[in-house]
C-alpha cells in the first residue's frame, strides 16, 4: 500500500508533510504470508501508526470544511466523498471539530503516537467539561482502549466539581432503545443504551438468568451463548413470575471515611466512578444491600469442601479483579479459575481464585497459558507459555478475546 504514489499527482497532496516518500503516510506493500508472528506484530504496529496519521489528515480536512462552511456542510461532503453513513459522518465531523481545538492531541495523532479511537475519547471528553490533556495523552500512549476509557471517566469524575453528577445526568439524558422488525430476516431487533448504573444492574440481572439457564441445560445439547442471552432477556421481560435468578445482580463499592463517618469514592465493581448521591438512593432499595467483607471471617476459604466459588467469593473477586484478568472482559460474564488447578489439589480459597472469561480459561487449560501475579501490585494476568512465540521468545501478548462465551 503506497499512499505517496497514489496521491502525488493530486493538487495539494504531493508536497511532503514529514518527508520520506513525499506524503505524510507511506506504507509499502509486502507479502505478509512470509512473515513470522513477530513480523506480523511489527507490521500491525506500522499499520496502526499509519492509520493514526491518516486519520489526522482526514480530521484536519473535515475541520477545515466545517470552519469554511458549517457542521452540516462538512457532514454532507463526508457523506458524498467518503460515502459515509449519516451516523459515521456526524461522528467524524464532530470529532474533527473538537480535535481542532486540542493542539497536543492533534499532534500526538498526527505523529502516530496514539490511536484514532483514543484521540476521539479525549476530544469528546473535552466537549463535556474540563480535562487534563497532557495527563490523558500520557495514558493514551500505553493503555488499551478499555483501560483508557476508564481513565477518561475517572478524570472527568474528579474534575467535574459535582461528584460526577453532571456526567451521570448526561448519560441518563441520552438513554435510548430501539425495537424494530428487520425486513431482511423478518425478526425483531432490540438494542438499547443505558447510564452506567442502570446498565450494570441490567447486565447483572440478565447474566444471572443466563447462568440459571446454563445450569438447567443438557450438557450434550447446549444453546449458543447468543441464543441463551436472547432467551434470558425474553424470560426476564415476558415471564417475571418465574422470578429473577438468585445471585449477584449488582455490586457497588465504596470506601469508608472514618474521620467524617461517610462513604466516599463510590464505584461499580469495574472501577467506574459513581456519584455518592446515587449510592445513597440505592441504599434505600430493598433489592440491594451493602456488604462488608472481612477476609478472616467471611466464607472466602472453602478449601476442598467445594469446587465452585461462593457468592461471597465472587463479590470479593469482582471487586479485586474488576474484569477478566486476561482480556478485560466484563466480570459479570466471567467465572473463577483455580490458579493451582483443582485436579492438582488446588483449594477453593480466595487467594487461589482469579476472574477469567471462558476463552481465557480455555487458553489456560488447553494451551498452557499461565496466571502470573505482579509482585509489586498484586494484580494477576494471563500470559502465554514461553514457547508461544518461539521466533523471539517474547511473552508480550495481546489477547484476542473480545466476545467471551458465558460459562459457569
Amino acid at each position: 500500500m503506497e499512499f505517496s504514489s497514489a496521491l502525488a499527482g493530486q493538487t495539494g497532496v504531493g508536497s511532503p508533510v514529514d518527508g520520506g516518500c513525499g506524503a505524510a503516510v507511506c506504507v509499502d506493500r509486502m507479502d505478509v504470508a512470509g512473515l513470522s508472528d513477530d513480523g506480523l506484530r511489527r507490521r500491525l504496529g506500522v499499520l496502526g501508526e499509519a492509520g493514526s496519521r491518516l486519520e489526522s489528515l482526514r480530521s484536519e480536512a473535515l475541520a477545515e470544511l466545517s470552519r469554511r462552511h458549517d457542521t452540516a456542510g462538512a457532514k454532507r461532503v463526508a457523506r458524498e466523498v467518503l460515502r459515509s453513513s449519516p451516523a459515521a459522518a456526524h461522528r467524524d465531523v464532530k470529532a474533527a471539530e473538537r480535535m481542532s481545538k486540542l493542539a497536543e492531541t492533534s499532534d500526538a495523532l498526527a505523529s502516530g503516537q496514539i490511536p484514532a479511537d483514543h484521540a476521539r475519547l479525549i476530544a469528546r471528553a473535552s466537549s463535556e467539561g474540563p480535562i487534563l490533556e497532557e495527563e490523558l495523552l500520557d495514558a493514551a500512549r500505553t493503555q488499551s482502549f478499555d483501560e483508557f476509557s476508564k481513565t477518561v471517566k475517572r478524570q472527568q469524575h474528579e474534575l467535574s466539581g459535582d461528584d460526577g453528577e453532571s456526567a451521570f445526568d448526561r448519560q441518563r439524558k441520552h438513554r435510548r432503545a430501539r425495537l424494530f422488525k428487520n425486513p431482511e430476516t423478518d425478526m425483531y431487533v432490540l438494542n438499547a443504551e443505558f447510564d452506567l448504573l442502570t446498565g450494570a444492574h441490567f447486565a447483572g440481572v440478565v447474566t444471572e438468568k443466563e447462568r440459571e439457564l446454563w445450569r438447567g441445560e443438557d450438557p450434550k445439547s447446549r444453546r449458543t451463548p447468543q441464543q441463551r442471552l436472547a432467551d434470558a432477556l425474553a424470560e426476564v421481560v415476558l415471564h417475571p413470575e418465574k422470578g429473577k435468578a438468585s445471585g449477584i445482580a449488582l455490586v457497588l463499592v465504596a470506601d469508608y471515611d472514618v474521620a467524617h463517618k461517610e462513604l466516599v469514592d463510590a464505584r461499580i465493581c469495574d472501577g467506574t466512578p459513581l456519584p455518592a448521591k446515587e449510592l445513597v438512593k440505592l441504599a434505600c432499595d430493598a433489592d440491594i444491600f451493602p456488604a462488608v467483607f472481612n477476609a478472616r471471617t467471611q466464607d472466602l476459604w472453602l478449601g476442598r469442601r467445594r469446587r465452585c466459588a461462593s457468592d461471597a467469593q465472587r463479590i470479593a473477586l469482582m471487586v479485586r479483579d474488576k474484569a477478566c484478568v486476561g482480556c478485560g472482559s466484563d466480570a459479570n460474564r466471567s467465572f473463577y479459575h483455580h490458579i493451582q488447578h483443582w485436579k492438582n489439589g488446588g483449594k477453593t480459597d480466595y487467594p487461589n481464585l482469579v476472574t477469567v472469561c471462558n476463552d481465557c480459561h480455555h487458553d489456560i487449560h488447553e494451551r498452557q497459558f499461565l496466571v502470573e501475579t505482579d509482585s509489586r501490585t498484586g494484580r494477576h494476568s494471563v500470559v502465554p507459555p514461553p514457547e508461544a512465540f518461539p521466533d523471539n521468545g517474547s511473552t508480550t501478548w495481546q489477547p484476542k478475546h473480545l466476545n467471551p462465551v458465558l460459562r459457569n
